[in-house]
């Protein structure tokens, strides 16, 4: 197999992973790193018919110059989009550092004999250094999933085969002049090694960008567009695993519910648009008010759950008032600072043998014990608290709710 045949391969592969990046980039217009991709790719594609008019120069250096920069920048465009991709910064100073050495080795590395060892490693050490940059991209961004491991793993092959190429020119042989480069068995060689990490990392990226890609999907399904903490069928789907993992190891987990007090007159108040940023504002709460794992959603309207692993029924409590001292205290700037929002919350923790339906029955019960007993209060499920043997249980008027 001549290397004319392998690069023409390599460009028409070039080219279709260019396609598909730019088809990924164009079906999510939020993501970056598809873009870089495509761009990367598409880049790489030039570098090829400037292979195919070098051997009828008769002063190579401009073209060989133009190779080396040109495969450059499709690395430097590919790092990149890997970086955006995986959320975060691509290392400029790095890229500033490869770049600043490469321009000003050039002069030094095409002067110097063709095909000799110093200025074959000179040749490969900018490429080797831009994939050794794409493997701290991927390594700093903490995912380690299997597609995340294979990448990193083909990635230190790729830069593994740079620092291998010189040894290879040495061993087999290799033109003695850029002109003679395609008719040899190197280019033949280094091209096909240049089509198997071609299409090895480009198809892993393709599958990592699916991955994620159907992972924020299924997160948008179960999020909650307004308030931003899972739906109704986000909190069902992760609530399930969460009590059968507390079920096997016989942790306390309590379940808070909260409804917010007298929604409807916000909405007829003050709008519908305002009721929306009350909603997201006592989310937020929420949110912040809990630790770890624990569980957050908006059931629907004015409704939130929140699953409390390892935490017992008096925790779940301390953290529901703290909730509700720190809403009531709390002025939201468009109810024009004279309106105080509430909410009323109901507590109850799992038993042995509870379904979810049987901890949120409980759980609902309290809540509406506390809105009839006033709203703005915290009540609790007290009926399956577990206690101390001889502890009595507590009269409910005296310990199930805690008001204002």
């Amino acid at each position: 197999m001549t290397a004319a045949f392998v690069l023409a391969i390599n460009m028409f592969i070039a080219g279709i992973f260019a396609l598909a990046f730019g088809v990924v980039a164009a079906m999510n217009r939020t993501a970056q790193g598809p873009r870089w991709l495509a761009l990367g790719y598409a880049t790489g594609i030039v570098s090829i018919p400037l292979e195919f008019i070098l051997p009828w120069q008769n002063d190579p250096a401009p073209i060989v110059t133009g190779i080396f920069l040109v495969y450059l920048l499709a690395l430097t465009f590919c790092l990149i989009g890997i970086a955006r991709h995986y959320g975060t910064a691509p290392p400029w100073r790095t890229v500033a550092a490869i770049w600043a050495a490469s321009v000003l080795a050039a002069p030094i590395i095409f002067t110097l004999t063709y095909g000799s060892p110093a200025r074959s490693i000179l040749y490969q050490v900018p490429y080797f250094a831009m994939h050794v940059a794409v493997g701290l991209v991927i390594y700093r961004s903490k995912r380690r999933q299997p597609l995340d491991l294979l990448l990193f793993a083909l990635n230190g092959v790729a830069a593994s085969l740079y620092l291998l190429k010189p040894w290879i020119a040495w061993t087999i042989g290799t033109a003695t002049a850029p002109q003679g480069y395609m008719a040899t068995t190197y280019a033949a060689v280094s091209q096909s090694m240049a089509s198997v990490t071609l299409v090895a990392l480009a198809l892993v990226l393709l599958l990592v960008m699916m991955r994620d890609t159907t992972a924020e999907m299924a997160a948008r399904s179960e999020t909650d567009a307004l308030s931003g903490v899972l739906n109704r069928r986000g909190f069902d789907l992760r609530s399930e695993p969460m009590l059968a993992h507390a079920r096997r190891t016989n942790e306390p987990l309590t379940l808070v519910t909260a409804d917010i007090d007298y929604f409807k007159s916000i909405n007829d108040r003050f709008g519908h648009a305002v009721g929306d940023q009350v909603i997201a504002h006592f989310a937020a709460l929420l949110r912040q008010a809990v630790r770890g794992e624990a569980i957050v959603s908006r059931l629907g309207g004015e409704e939130f759950a929140v699953l409390l692993p390892g935490t017992t029924l008096a925790e779940g409590r301390r953290i529901a008032e703290a909730a509700r001292e720190r809403l009531a205290a709390e002025r939201i700037t468009p109810l024009n600072g004279d309106y105080a929002v509430t909410a009323s919350f109901g507590i109850a923790q799992m038993t042995q043998g509870d379904t979810l339906y049987d901890l949120s029955r409980r759980a609902d019960a309290a809540l509406y014990r506390a809105k009839a007993g006033g709203r703005n209060r915290v009540d609790l499920s007290l009926a399956e608290a577990p206690s101390a043997p001889g502890t009595p249980r507590p009269e409910p008027a005296e310990s199930s709710l805690v008001s204002r």
